[in-house]
């Protein structure tokens, strides 16, 4: 099962790169990363007290051999993410794939 994601991922996955939070380390990976759909009558940014919040996320599925946790960076596509949630997905005693739930990287300050 493994080595069946592993071909689909390497066949039609898109490149991304992966930046350790704590070391800065980048790993190159083929993963699926796409947004999350949601009905079109939402708005793209929820109202809090210290102002808009913007609600847009981006799914992330890859091998289980590169693990994520949260506050890593995924870059795909044009696009700088930051891992909000990940899990993996375990199977016969191992990890299948890793699931992430990713936002938009806040730019820095100048």
């Amino acid at each position: 099962m493994r080595a069946r994601l592993e071909g689909i991922l390497a066949r039609y996955g898109q490149d991304a790169v992966l930046t350790d939070r704590e070391t800065g380390g980048e790993r190159r990976v083929r993963a699926f990363v796409q947004p999350v759909l949601k009905k079109r009558e939402d708005l793209p940014a929820q109202a809090t007290a210290l102002g808009a919040v913007s609600r847009e996320r981006w799914l992330y599925i890859g091998g289980g051999s590169q693990s994520l946790r949260a506050g890593d960076g995924v870059a795909c596509g044009g696009l700088r993410l930051v891992v909000q949630e990940a899990r993996s997905v375990p199977w016969g005693g191992g990890t299948l794939y890793w699931w992430a739930l990713l936002r938009k990287e806040k730019e820095k300050a100048v």
